[in-house]
């Protein structure tokens, strides 16, 4: 029976894999946060010489791929990156997820956001048919906290403080528990227009385009379905 840390390593050794035969010279990639990311890190450094370098969604990465050697850019520098590759607390068969259990959503989003295909690296127990068993987080501007909180209470979730955390954003986090998402891509699009978030964590408008789940069985690729 493999730990989890033993899944983490194989779906971080399988992204390598996945990723190696398209780094070029001039690739820069994008790279998220997390202990599962952490690994991906250490398996990528030893291959830094094949692709420019990285956009980073937080300094814990930034910090980490900077000491191992991988040239870390600023997003402000880089256009485009052909991938944006990172972890999920959860993720459905859709390839919606969840995402901030680290604390780095607004960032991971963004710097989604400029990749062209999302790669997503989980072991199996972040699988799951609806979203919303994992506290969804909800990253607020600090004098909004209360507000918001009762605007998310209203909509059914129970919002909760992340006590003595700060984001890299200066921000606060909400965690919102109770929730069963049967329709991200709408109920993002509502969380969104609360004044005073700054980011939720759910990826659906823009989810994966690719998931590589490790399992006991080995590591299995998922992708969208077509619509």
């Amino acid at each position: 029976m493999l730990t989890q840390t033993e899944l983490k390593r194989n779906a971080a050794a399988a992204a390598i894999e996945f990723v190696l035969p398209q780094l070029t010279p001039s690739t820069v990639l994008g790279v998220g946060t997390g202990s599962t990311v952490d690994l991906f890190i250490d398996a990528l450094a030893p291959h830094k010489h094949r692709f420019r370098g990285a956009v980073s969604s937080s300094e814990r990465s930034s910090a980490r791929m900077a000491a191992l050697g991988i040239p870390v850019f600023d997003l402000n520098e880089i256009p485009s990156m052909p991938w944006y590759v990172d972890g999920a607390d959860e993720v459905d068969h859709e390839l919606n997820m969840i995402k901030g259990g680290g604390g780095a959503l607004t960032r991971e989003k963004i710097v989604a956001s400029v990749a062209e295909r999302f790669l997503c690296i989980v072991d199996e127990s972040k699988l799951v048919r609806v979203l919303g068993k994992f506290p969804l987080p909800v990253e607020v501007i600090p004098m909004a906290r209360e507000v918001v909180a009762r605007r998310l209470a209203a909509l059914g979730g129970k919002p909760a403080l992340r006590e003595g955390y700060v984001t890299d954003n200066g921000c606060q986090i909400l965690d919102v528990s109770g929730l069963a998402i049967d329709a991200p891509a709408r109920f993002e699009a509502e969380l969104n227009n609360i004044p005073g978030v700054v980011c939720c964590g759910l990826f659906a408008i823009a989810g994966a385009d690719v998931v590589l789940m490790s399992t006991q069985q080995g590591v299995r690729q998922l992708t969208k379905n077509p619509s």
